[in-house]
């Protein structure tokens, strides 16, 4: 291995360590999905009851993980993923899900996660392939989705006068 492939394995696995979110975009569009860095990839769970949907990712199949920054939000490298779905209640299965559970935030079922994860969920691991260290070319935003959701009115005109006056009398001493 070269010097440049070591330093892009320890860049991608460093960056994707400390973002607590990833993009990931399999044959559909883009998703946010949470995750855990463990073994020298990515670990993804969901598609169940009650979890994130994964984004049309199949075992075998090619995936681009976007990593943003923990600061600022915005990219900080991309790379090329294979996707390898995890037997349940294999050996790799229970060390990925050992570390996913710590992290998992207000699991609806506390204790028993562990269980429907393996009977209606799926455990992805997401292992780099390569790394696209350059930056990207114009933006990388997608245009928002259709939407019938429309603002509501504008405020009316003496709404503005009317939050002023109120934040000026709280601060007023009363006889």
């Amino acid at each position: 291995m070269t010097a440049d492939t070591l330093l892009g394995r320890a860049l991608v696995e460093e960056a994707t360590k400390k973002s607590g979110l990833i993009w990931v975009r399999g044959a559909g569009p883009d998703r946010a999905l949470w995750h855990v860095w463990h073994d020298g990839a990515a670990h993804l769970v969901g598609d169940g009851p009650g979890e994130q949907p994964f984004p049309e990712l199949a075992d075998g199949a090619t995936a681009v993980v976007t990593v943003r920054s923990k600061d600022k939000g915005g990219r900080l490298l991309s790379w090329t993923a294979t996707v390898t779905e995890l037997a349940p209640r294999s050996e790799a299965w229970e060390a990925a899900v050992a570390e996913l559970k710590g992290k998992r935030l207000n699991a609806p079922d506390g204790e028993r996660v562990v269980e429907r994860w393996a009977e209606q969920c799926r455990v992805l691991r997401l292992t780099p392939r390569e790394a696209d260290l350059e930056p990207p070319e114009g933006s990388l935003a997608a245009p928002p989705l259709p939407t019938p959701v429309t603002t509501r009115e504008s405020a009316p005109e003496a709404l503005p006068r009317l939050l002023l006056r109120r934040g000026k009398s709280r601060g007023k001493k009363r006889r």
